[in-house]
């Protein structure tokens, strides 16, 4: 671990303390893992406390685990995690808080922590159904008004759920369930020795 990542590390355990469920680095990465329930506070923390001084809130993601190492992972299905960018120190750190409930994903908003967080916020709603409870503004951003589902939840069906056409009878859009069978394509793998011969000419 470099010199400047340890001092992070270990400002981090000293000042959050219990807060903090893990501090670990990995690949020249320092991941800070809190409990839903105190994500605000340390949020707060990290922006504000001179031996933090994250001013920016660079990314936002959420993160469906629940195919995670082909399904045997044992955990909270949902998690956020956060980008966080110190220019005062000149330091990166990522925040990675899990929903406390797999069927309702919910965690505190940190629009008023980062301004920059309302797109991010709403972009994992829309994606993966996960609740920022206080953004005072939380809808879909990408997909349609009509959507059913979170597209990247592992289990949402590949074709979707509904699909949108115009009818030229009722001379508006209307939505339908899909009408596409849902099938795998496996692609044609063309191996080299089955696709020249010995002087490099193609095989008819």
């Amino acid at each position: 671990m470099s010199t400047h990542n340890q001092a992070l590390v270990d400002a981090l355990r000293a000042t959050l303390g219990d807060r903090a469920m893990s501090v670990d680095e990995a690949l020249g990465e320092v991941t800070l893992v809190v409990a839903a329930g105190n994500l605000r506070d340390v949020m707060t923390m990290l922006r504000d406390y001179e031996s933090f001084r994250f001013e920016q809130l660079m990314d936002l993601c959420g993160v469906d685990y629940s195919t995670y190492g082909g399904g045997t992972r044992v955990g909270l299905r949902f998690a956020v995690v956060y980008h966080l960018l110190s220019l005062a120190h000149n330091r990166r750190l990522r925040v990675r808080v899990y929903c406390a409930q797999d069927d309702f994903p919910v965690v505190d908003s940190v629009l008023d922590v980062w301004p920059s967080a309302n797109w991010f916020e709403r972009e994992a709603f829309d994606l993966f159904g996960i609740v920022f409870d206080g953004h005072n503004d939380l809808r879909r951003l990408l997909t349609d008004y009509g959507f059913i589902g979170h597209p990247f939840r592992k289990d949402f069906p590949i074709s979707g759920n509904v699909e949108m056409r115009y009818d030229p009878d009722q001379q508006r859009v209307i939505y339908q369930p899909v009408t596409i069978e849902p099938r795998e394509i496996v692609p044609r793998i063309v191996r080299e020795q089955h696709y020249a011969d010995s002087e490099g000419f193609r095989k008819g």
